[in-house]
């Protein structure tokens, strides 16, 4: 493995990184304006108030600016500074407030006292501020002017979405999420690496189709499904990225049904050279619970590094441009190509007169192993396990787990018996 994405995707989350996000809002669209320069995602909206599933699309949320200022007007809290100063969903609000009474509105980290955490109130009808517990604690005037310049209105849901066909009616679906403001790592990482997928995966010829999602977590998810019940049934292989940019290890999530994807997932990791673990379905964490919830139950996993909840940076204010590096994103995209391969190549097989061990000598295959040796190519065994277990049974994932190699010289001992006329697609 070592697959350069065609963007810099480092590049992409600092670009990516200012911009306020939330459920909806000028933010997202801003956002799915630029990924467009890169792929041609279609935006979509859907109304205020329209009924999905048990759900109702929210108003639209913007904000302009916000502040708190000590008695005297100096300005102690401020929106321009950092977007995580606000409480995601936090209405309109213009006045004075005693310390006691503005303390039901703070949140901070106490055991984490120079970060700001991030907090949203999507449905409670409220507002709010984060602020570094040591700027908090040094804030004992017993007034503060406070001014929230936002708006809850009608508008839309915005999302975006792109689809790449290809051969096979037959979907991959890789989905990410646009609702947060400036965290880089949960949120911007996964836009980042997506997007050099679809940008990868639109340039070359491929048997299955893939279908992008840029979502607003949990809304934007039961929003599209309520969409496309239809269309449903083509999904055979999904994932949701989120949280690669980080140095941690790889986590893979199954699919709550157990999934052709799992196992590819899996076996990939297994060879990728990098540390990684695989756990099960849950039905808490980013948008596969939407995807795998019963009713739909779609063969769809996650996959992550750090794992939402489980790393100091987690939805503070250190999760920005640098706490994700360039080696982590490209080595994440890297995996998610090679897993994409596998799933794109996992054929089945027949020998062709199944009937004995073949004669390899004179069919020139000792020498064309022999001349791939030295690129990582398929081996005597790789071969003699493919011609094997092509059986009409076995897909080439099969083979590879049985024989425990990578997949990749599988299929390259495929293709060399299919030059041989040994084989032929099942």
């Amino acid at each position: 493995m070592d697959r350069k994405p065609t963007i810099d995707l480092h590049g992409l989350v600092r670009e990516l990184f200012p911009i306020n996000r939330s459920l909806t809002g000028d933010g997202v669209r801003e956002t799915l304006r630029i990924v467009a320069r890169n792929v041609p995602v279609v935006v979509k909206e859907v109304q205020s108030g329209t009924k999905v599933l048990d759900w109702e699309v929210p108003l639209e949320w913007n904000i302009r600016g916000a502040t708190i200022k000590s008695s005297d007007g100096a300005t102690i809290v401020d929106f321009a500074a950092n977007n995580l100063h606000v409480v995601g969903y936090s209405k309109p609000v213009r006045g004075e407030f005693s310390r006691a009474e503005l303390a039901r509105h703070v949140h901070t980290l106490p055991d984490q006292p120079d970060l700001i955490p991030y907090r949203t109130g999507y449905y409670a009808d409220d507002w709010g501020f984060c602020i570094q517990h040591r700027i908090w604690q040094t804030m004992q005037d017993d007034v503060y002017r406070v001014e929230i310049d936002s708006d809850l209105r009608r508008g839309h849901l915005t999302y975006g979405e792109l689809f790449v066909a290809g051969e096979s009616d037959d979907e991959v679906l890789i989905s990410c999420h646009v609702c947060h403001p400036s965290l880089a790592n949960d949120n911007l990482s996964g836009i980042a690496v997506a997007t050099a997928l679809a940008i990868n995966r639109a340039s070359r010829r491929r048997r299955l189709s893939y279908r992008f999602l840029y979502l607003p977590a949990t809304i934007g998810a039961i929003t599209w499904l309520a969409a496309n019940e239809q269309h449903l049934g083509n999904i055979k292989h999904g994932l949701v990225l989120t949280c690669l940019g980080d140095e941690s290890v790889f986590h893979y999530k199954k699919s709550r049904r157990g999934a052709a994807v799992d196992r590819a997932a899996a076996h990939v990791l297994q060879h990728c050279g990098v540390g990684y673990d695989v756990m099960p379905f849950n039905p808490y964490g980013y948008d596969e619970r939407q995807f795998c919830s019963p009713g739909y139950d779609l063969p769809v996993g996650c996959l992550m590094r750090g794992v939402h909840g489980t790393f100091a940076e987690y939805h503070t204010s250190a999760d920005d441009v640098n706490f994700v590096t360039p080696r982590c994103l490209d080595q994440s995209y890297d995996v998610l190509e090679e897993l994409l391969d596998v799933l794109e190549g996992d054929l089945v097989y027949r020998r062709i007169d199944g009937r004995g061990e073949p004669q390899l000598g004179r069919r020139g295959l000792y020498r064309a192993i022999a001349g791939q040796r030295d690129a990582g190519g398929p081996t005597q065994m790789d071969l003699l396990w493919l011609l094997n277990l092509a059986d009409g049974q076995h897909s080439l994932l099969d083979i590879a787990l049985r024989a425990e190699v990578p997949f990749a010289r599988i299929q390259a001992a495929a293709e060399l018996a299919l030059e041989a006329e040994l084989i032929r697609q099942a």
